[in-house]
This record gives structure tokens, sequence and C-alpha cells, in this order.
């Protein structure tokens, strides 16, 4: 297995950048379709707009069924089609992504991620998560290339609701521990590869950058302000951890969020939280320093992320064995860990993860 590391063609962060759309994608083409969630349509389409004044390009903003299903994503093949579009943009949160990566890779055109929040990682990857059109999941599509180009507008990213902030801290903080699992297994990463040095620094930074910079963001957003650490936060959530868990790999942190999932209390618990309290399991089942788990705990009560059951939905215990299964499925990046984990294993790190977290809040 031969080391691989990959990332967007281009990424472009800072106040207003959307008013400088055109002058980072003018080589891409001279004909745009933006896939817009509601709010992106709202927030984006006037500076979008306003970046091409005086131009010939072409734009079209098409407000999408807000679920990157297989029905949504034809739907949008169609527009490209019949308006002769030459570049697919995607102006929102995670669905319009990968509906946009979808329609996009699917035409043969080149692909710009525009986010609105920075939930998760997404903008950054070559994946989509695809569902049917009844809202059950399909099929993770893995691209052949990464965007080729991913622009942040942080003013647009602080003046939203600071949970979204919150959440991508919580994918991000699984990252630096994913890829470390990986990385003693020699497991492939996300792009099926070796895992390089590169990728490691770029795990290790985005998680001292949460350290660092975190609770300091996450106060700024709260006031609707734009600071240095937002700054440092919103490329942690983006850059950082979509570049380091692309090329990094997987392990316990995702597979938990995969197996909670089916379990209905946790329906409304966003992807970042499931992660985070992930995270903990693993260290657990590591059985890393509690200096180590002590410093994942306080962050996570800094900033507003789980560290019980109960801050995920979950009131009771016996529930949990349905998500160990589910997480301990074939395939699952669980699989990743050093000796393997069992249904039963994770089922023991998660209540012990929940009664370590009690601990600290009782405290």
């Amino acid at each position: 297995m031969l080391n691989l590391m990959r990332a967007p063609a281009k990424y472009v962060q800072g106040k207003d950048a959307f008013l400088e759309t055109n002058e980072n994608t003018k080589e891409l083409g001279k004909s745009f379709l933006f896939v817009c969630s509601n709010s992106g349509y709202k927030q984006g389409k006037p500076k979008v707009e306003q970046s091409f004044a005086g131009t010939n390009v072409k734009l079209i903003f098409e407000v999408f069924s807000g679920i990157s299903s297989t029905g949504e994503i034809k739907r949008i093949q169609n527009i490209i089609r019949e308006n002769k579009i030459e570049v697919v943009g995607a102006i929102g949160g995670g669905s319009a992504i990968d509906t946009a990566k979808a329609a996009a890779y699917y035409e043969g055109l080149p692909v710009v991620i525009m986010p609105t929040v920075v939930a998760t990682d997404a903008p950054c990857t070559g994946l989509s998560v695809i569902y049917n059109d009844d809202g059950t999941f399909n099929q993770y599509i893995f691209y052949p290339k990464n965007p080729d180009a991913v622009i942040v507008d942080s003013s647009i990213i602080a003046k939203a609701p600071v949970k979204f902030l919150i959440a991508g801290m919580g994918d991000a903080l699984g990252t630096y521990f994913e890829a470390r699992a990986c990385y003693q297994t020699n497991s492939p990463s996300l792009e099926n590869g070796g895992i390089t040095k590169s990728a490691m620094a770029l795990c290790k930074l985005c998680y001292e950058t949460l350290l660092n910079d975190g609770y300091k963001a996450k106060v700024s957003v709260e006031q609707g302000l734009l600071t240095p650490a937002v700054e440092s936060i919103i490329e942690a959530n983006t850059y950082l951890s979509g570049v380091g868990a692309d090329n990094g790999g997987l392990a316990v942190s995702h597979s938990v969020y995969n197996g909670f999932t089916a379990l209905e209390e946790c329906e409304d618990t966003m992807h970042g939280s499931l992660v985070a309290f992930g995270t903990i399991a693993q260290l657990i089942l590591e059985n890393a320093s509690m200096e180590e788990i002590n410093q994942v705990i306080r962050f996570c009560l800094s900033v507003g992320l789980p560290v019980t059951l109960k801050d995920i939905g979950v009131t009771n215990p016996e529930r949990v064995h349905i998500a160990a299964e589910k997480a301990c499925a074939e395939g699952e990046t669980i699989h990743n860990m050093l000796g393997d984990v069992t249904p039963d294993q994770l089922f023991d790190a998660l209540l012990t993860a929940d009664a370590i977290g009690n601990d600290f809040v009782e405290y």
C-alpha cells in the first residue's frame, strides 16, 4: 500500500470571501449552477452576484430539496444539462455540499464548495453521503479527487447559530485520535492509501487548535463576532479535519456515530456531538492515560460537547447495546483498532465513558 495525500485544489477563507468567488474560480468555467440551502441562497447569492458583476459569466441559483437523495441529484443533473453548465457550486451545509459534489461528479464537471456553516468537515472531503428519496441511507460515493475550490466566508460562519460551530468541533475532535489509531495498525485512509507524516501533522494540529482556540471561538460566535480564534476554528473544522480525516482514516469515533443513529432518541443529536462522545469511548478502549482523557473531557465541557449518555439523548443504558452492535457491523471503521473491538467491549467502553463524564459533571 503506497502512502497517499489528497486535498482540495484551492482553499480560501476569510471575511467576505464570497465577494471574491469570481477571482478564485475564473479558471474553471463561464457558467455556474449553485446548489443552495435556503439560508445559503439568502446569505450567499447577493455576495456571489456582486463578485461576478460586470462579467459575462452565467449564474443560476437553485434551492435544493434539503436532502442529498438520488432523485434530487438527478434533478440537479437535468438542470446542468439544460443550461450547459460548466461548473457546479454548493452554498449551504452538508447536504447541499453532498448533492453538488455528486451531480458534478456524474456530469464530469469541477465543483466549488462554499459552506455557510462548519458543523462537519464535509467541504474539503472527497466523498458524499447519499440517501434514497425516502430518507434512508443509500451509499457513500468516494470521488477520484477532492473539490476544485473551497471558499469559506468567515463573516457568514460567525453569524450562524453557535451550535453548528460546536458540532464541527466535535467532528474535528475525533480526527487526530482516529488517525493515530489507523497509523498504529497500518490501516488505510479514507482515500485507501497509506498514512503520510503530513497527514498526521495536520491531524495533530487540528487537535491542538481545538484546545487553544475552541472556547474563545465559541464565546465569540455566541455574540456573532469574528475574531482570530473563530478563524482558527473554522480552519480546524473544515480544512484540518477534512483533509486530516481523508488522509488519516477513521476508527471508533465515527463508528459510534453510525451506531447511535440506530436509536430514535438520538435522531436530533448532531453528528459532531456523537463523534465527540465516541472519541472518549475510543480513549477508554485504548486504555489511554487519564491525563489525556481528562484533557478531552475538559475540552468538551468547555465548548458544550457531550460527555455523558444523557447529553446525547440516551437515558436507558440497555439501549446502548443496539448502538454497539451497529457500530461493530462488518465494514465499520472501528475494526481499524488494534486487536479489533467486539460489541460487548464497545458497550463497556461507552458506559465507562458515561460514568467518567458524570463524575466530571457532578464534580
